[in-house]
């Protein structure tokens, strides 16, 4: 990718693509998907037709293209396409509800639609007759225009918008778990800068890896994983549209034999729970971000597989990881050190650094940051702020300089006048191997104060495991950070990012 200063026109994808045709890169295998493999040399072309197909609609100048896509090539083909062409193409979570899809159509004034058929559906009761969204499925259709028909019908000559690293060149959907999704605007050098920085200075991602990663590309994490790094180097991504259960990535893993696999901690601990453990085979990094990773997580798939998994965190506003261990400096039970490329700050209620191992607001500052959030000024404000973007989550940092995640600024619990993290009691809890999954929310007490109540997904629960939990957590943190009650469930409520819903617990 060109590191160049930000002078003259600059376009991300030409910049993912161009470097990829020279040579013998053209014919290098990029994308594999359920239904077969794509050159970067056919990536091209491809997107090169989508970006006409928008040309011809008149779909320039930041018009907004929703992508609602399962994971396979005509997701980077279109995403692609659509910022060559000077589009915003703005790629939507695919497990959203109609309601939030009828929101999101009338916040962004998108004028198209680029649907799988599997997922067209969801959409039936909003594409009424006179919706303004022109629709393309991809995939089998009997009801609307396909994309594969559109981009056969298209030319491939190579045109490029005349756009620029600073001017805005995609969008992403915050997940709305509590309010209404927002709609996140990043540039066109916003992709090439967590390229250049976690992608190479903490993956080391290079041609020939191939990259498989259970989080999909819609989600900011999953699209630095499976598109702009290794579109970045010329590497290989696999893509599947089932859902990453713990059968299909076992399944994954084996067939396509990839380099670097990218994973949640919700899913590390499925795959730990399966009779068999996934093959290392050409494993040599695992990569986890979403939600903090525990130490005893780590220290079982080690045990386990024989590798690390390098915990990080990112957000939307970021575009992807800003602090993360990496190899040969893994910390368990921490979040790593600021990417290079990167600063961190954690703060106390009045802006102030806080002391070593107090606890405060992580604020991040990099030049992937966001440039605020579609017509939300206040909100934009409140969360970019001086050339720092408030992240709204809890941290403390070691004397090593090591970042310890303590969870969301809602989570965090006082109890007695002092702070306790709900993620310190959840680590000491996932200790006992009886416990498969937990989640520690604050409930109040007979005097009406707030105490830790720990929510837990276990093996064989009984009102004598509950008090056997008590007992560990007494045994291993101090006494006013024990749960004071244990409710067992069988499941804890999620995001489609695989984060516990604390605020449902609650």
């Amino acid at each position: 990718m060109n590191d160049a200063p930000s002078v003259g026109n600059y376009n991300a994808a030409d910049a993912l693509l161009l470097p990829n045709l020279a040579h013998e890169r053209a014919a290098r295998v990029a994308v594999v998907d359920d239904a077969g493999t794509y050159t970067y040399a056919e990536i091209d072309r491809r997107a090169s037709r989508f970006a006409n197909v928008l040309r011809a609609r008149g779909l320039v100048n930041r018009q907004r293209v929703l992508l609602c896509l399962e994971d396979s090539v005509d997701f980077p083909v279109c995403f692609l396409g659509a910022i060559r062409a000077g589009a915003i193409p703005v790629p939507l979570n695919t497990l959203l509800t109609p309601k939030d899809y009828a929101y999101i159509v009338s916040d962004s004034e998108a004028k198209l639609l680029v649907v799988s058929a599997a997922l067209a559906p969801a959409w039936q009761s909003i594409l009424e007759p006179t919706s303004p969204l022109d629709v393309l499925v991809s995939g089998r259709t009997t009801s609307h225009p396909t994309l594969d028909r559109a981009l056969a019908d298209a030319s491939h000559a190579h045109a490029v918008a005349p756009t620029r690293r600073d001017e805005p060149a995609f969008w992403l959907y915050t997940s709305g778990t509590t309010g209404n999704p927002k709609g996140v605007i990043h540039r066109h050098g916003d992709l090439e800068f967590t390229a250049r920085t976690y992608g190479r200075q903490v993956l080391g991602i290079a041609a020939d890896d191939v990259v498989f990663s259970a989080a999909k590309l819609f989600f900011a994490y999953g699209l630095g994983n499976a598109l702009t790094f290794p579109f970045s180097v010329g590497a290989t991504v696999v893509l599947t549209a089932a859902r990453p259960t713990p059968s299909v990535v076992k399944a994954t893993l084996a067939t396509h034999r990839p380099t670097l696999f990218c994973g949640v901690p919700t899913l590390y601990a499925m795959l730990l729970a399966e009779p068999e453990l996934p093959p290392r085979d050409r494993l040599r990094m695992c990569i986890s971000a979403g939600e903090a990773l525990p130490e005893t997580l780590l220290q079982r798939w080690r045990d386990g597989v024989g590798l690390d998994i390098l915990d990080g965190i990112g957000t939307t506003e970021m575009l992807h990881i800003f602090v993360s261990n990496r190899p040969g400096d893994v910390a368990p039970g921490t979040t790593g050190r600021a990417v290079p490329g990167y600063a961190v700050r954690i703060v106390d209620e009045h802006g102030n650094d806080t002391d070593v191992d107090a606890i405060g607001d992580l604020e991040v500052r990099g030049d992937s940051a966001a440039v605020g959030y579609w017509k939300l000024p206040e909100q934009s404000g409140a969360t970019f702020r001086d050339g720092w973007v408030r992240t709204g989550d809890k941290y403390l940092r070691r004397a090593s300089g090591h970042l310890v995640y303590c969870g969301r600024r809602d989570d965090l619990l006082k109890v007695g006048g002092i702070y306790v993290s709900p993620m310190e009691v959840e680590n000491a809890l996932l200790a006992h191997p009886a416990v498969i999954e937990v989640a520690v929310v604050g409930a109040q007490d007979a005097d009406k104060l707030i105490k830790p109540k720990a929510i837990v997904v276990a093996r064989s629960p009984s009102p004598a495991l509950a008090d056997e939990l008590i007992a560990h957590v007494r045994g291993r943190l101090a006494d006013y950070k024990r749960p004071r009650w244990i409710e067992f469930v069988d499941s804890l409520p999620k995001t489609a990012t695989g984060k516990v819903q604390r605020y449902k617990l609650r």
